[in-house]
């Protein structure tokens, strides 16, 4: 990370449930954090609430593109939240293109007995170590 202080968080969005993951505080590697079900609760009370816990600096929300990198309803959706995340904590939000990310977290718990909502969790640190990556030029940007 640059001369900002505090960490970045990741937020997968999805219809049911949201992934999360939050980087180091070198922002090196991102960590998956327990899911958040959105039918048990506020979903941007708990996002400040981890932002306070983690003095989160940046939130980085994934941007379902379609694989043509066009905008998609769920791209747009995405946008929308990420506009109210920005509202709800204050702190800048960035979105981050995550086509397949949620294909490639399968792939990375294929075979595993993995509990619901880990898809979502490791879709959300593709998404954040992917981010960290570009940023610290050693991936290039989708």
């Amino acid at each position: 990370m640059s001369d900002e202080t505090g960490r970045i968080l990741a937020v997968d969005p999805g219809e049911r449930r949201v992934g999360l993951a939050i980087s180091d505080p070198l922002g090196i590697t991102a960590q998956g954090l327990p899911t958040f079900d959105k039918k048990k609760g506020d979903v941007f009370a708990h996002l400040r609430a981890l932002a306070a816990r983690y003095d989160v600096a940046l939130v980085v929300v994934g941007r379902p593109l379609s694989l043509s990198g066009r905008e998609s309803e769920a791209s747009r959706r995405a946008a929308e939240f990420a506009r109210a995340i920005g509202d709800a904590l204050s702190v800048p939000v960035e979105s981050w293109d995550e086509r397949l990310s949620s294909a490639e977290a399968q792939r990375v718990l294929a075979g595993t007995r993995a509990e619901k909502g880990a898809v979502d969790r490791v879709a959300a640190v593709l998404i954040l170590q992917g981010y960290l990556d570009a940023r610290r030029g050693r991936a290039p940007e989708p």
